[in-house]
């Protein structure tokens, strides 16, 4: 079965290339030069990669041939040979590869330009039309319903099962720690903390978040999988739709769990009235089907599983890397660690007590230490939008349909914002002069109207974790930063690491 199932992906793969092939030619050869469909300002000319059928043929090999740990070096290249805006086709579709912050701040700041690229819409089977992968007025309702769940008030609500939680991983991390003289690998230990606060809960993540890594990725980089028929009989595509049944599982789990113990605190709620209590702590997830169920009128079991699904993945897989790449990072720069414990000792003094909102508010050095961290590793190392009008930038017009790509990994890394780019230099986010000169060059959350809607819960997150270890362990990252290799896929993942050891203070 196994043999005749490849017999028929290898069968039907080589005919498809020849239709795909033959299209693109016909594509090209009916479609302008894009230099008419760009038009230059100043004399300022778009290079493109793919001027002719052949060209483009060469370039999609070339992209497509890359793995997913040489795709960021390879879009360095292209910037640094071509300048911060570049032209290419893809299987007849036409992009631009911005990197210049000026473009970027026309782009992003715009209320007209926020519809997501093409690429989301390969997410769809998995989080169907969430608030990442929808549009138009959908995407506008949506985002003010749940914009209440981040609302400063809430944020509080969120802080007793991220300080619970905490402690537990710190607990976890100087016990394995411990056991092991040659250090630990804490990718698992923090990816599974950070799910666990989001749903309140521990355990019953394992198989969520191995089934999460099951990815998208091979059909976003793989040209050919991006037919439905090719992907669904691919051996990553079969994968993928089983990986999808464990993550719709585990979220039906996790809406059920909650809706019985929310029906269950209404009725406690109703039989001791008169009782003078505090308000409870809630998860995060606590609060957003709070609000879900709350509106009815405008959410359908459907709506509210694909939300779920959509805060689930984007809640924890982005700040986990995110935790995981700053704590490495504390353990190969010493100086910067005992600063930042320092900070600590002056909000907390000797105390074991919870972190609170004024605490994560005073913690301005270590603020700038998760910045610094998220500038050299931003969770999500690319975005895109799809043009539904012209985009006028300062030295060219793009036309409608081009999709714009933006990859804030190579823009954080822009000299003239960050002298000395690839150091680690904290400081450089506590000069006032920087603020408004990074504004549109550091996007480690994207940033105007389609920005990310969980930032400030992001923050008081990594904020929590990071000052909890290191007002209990010491941080040990044995090896060195090149040790430390990343890949590209749907956030930024760690193609290979080093060990990390926690000494207990």
């Amino acid at each position: 079965m196994f043999e005749f199932s490849n017999c028929v992906y290898v069968g039907l793969l080589i005919p498809a290339i020849i239709v795909l092939l033959f299209k693109l030619r016909v594509r090209l050869q009916k479609s302008p030069a894009h230099q008419q469909k760009i038009l230059s300002r100043n004399n300022y000319v778009v290079p493109s990669l793919t001027t002719n059928y052949w060209t483009q043929l060469k370039f999609v090999w070339s992209f497509a041939s890359k793995k997913p740990k040489d795709l960021l070096p390879y879009y360095m290249e292209l910037i640094k040979a071509n300048g911060p805006v570049i032209h290419f086709y893809i299987t007849g579709r036409s992009y631009v590869l911005l990197s210049d912050p000026e473009d970027l701040k026309i782009l992003l700041s715009s209320t007209s330009h926020i519809k997501k690229g093409c690429e989301y819409d390969l997410l769809k089977p998995w989080l169907s039309e969430g608030l990442l992968t929808s549009s138009g007025s959908k995407w506008q309702n949506r985002r003010k319903l749940l914009t209440k769940a981040f609302h400063l008030k809430s944020l509080d609500l969120y802080n007793s099962p991220i300080n619970k939680h905490s402690r537990l991983l710190v607990n976890n991390l100087l016990r394995a720690s411990g056991n092991n003289n040659n250090g630990i690998s804490i990718e698992e230990f923090v990816t599974f903390c950070s799910l666990d606060m989001i749903c309140a809960q521990e355990g019953e993540s394992e198989e969520y978040v191995h089934s999460i890594k099951q990815s998208v990725i091979d059909r976003i980089f793989k040209f050919w999988l991006w037919n439905d028929l090719m992907f669904k009989i691919s051996g990553c595509g079969r994968r993928f739709f089983k990986s999808i049944r464990v993550l719709h599982n585990y979220t039906d789990n996790v809406i059920k769990n909650k809706r019985t113990l929310l029906y269950n605190s209404k009725n406690q709620n109703v039989q001791h009235e008169s009782v003078n209590e505090k308000t409870p702590k809630k998860s995060f997830l606590d609060l957003l089907l709070d609000v879900l169920e709350e509106n009815p009128d405008q959410m359908t079991n459907k709506d509210i599983r694909e939300e779920v699904d959509t805060f689930l993945f984007e809640g924890h897989d982005t700040s986990s890397i995110s935790m995981t790449m700053t704590i490495i990072l504390l353990g190969l720069h010493q100086n910067v660690q005992n600063k930042a414990r320092d900070e600590l000792f002056e909000i907390f003094g000797d105390s074991d007590r919870d972190v609170t909102i004024e605490d994560l508010t005073a913690m301005k050095y270590l603020d700038a230490v998760i910045k610094e961290s998220l500038r050299l590793y931003p969770s999500v190392p690319a975005i895109s939008r799809e043009l539904q009008t012209t985009l006028e930038l300062k030295n060219c017009i793009i036309p409608p349909k081009t999709t714009i790509s933006v990859i804030p990994y190579i823009i954080h890394r822009n000299e003239n914002l960050y002298p000395n780019p690839e150091e680690f230099i904290p400081d450089r986010f506590l000069d006032e002069e920087n603020k408004n000169k990074f504004l549109f060059g550091y996007l480690p959350f994207s940033a105007g109207p389609r920005n990310c809607i969980g930032q400030k819960y992001a923050m008081n997150q990594m904020k929590t974790v990071i000052s909890t270890i290191l007002r209990k362990s010491k941080i040990e990252t044995l090896g060195r930063r090149e040790d430390v290799q990343i890949r590209m896929e749907l956030i930024l993942r760690l193609d290979s690491s080093t060990k990390v050891k926690f000494h207990e203070i």
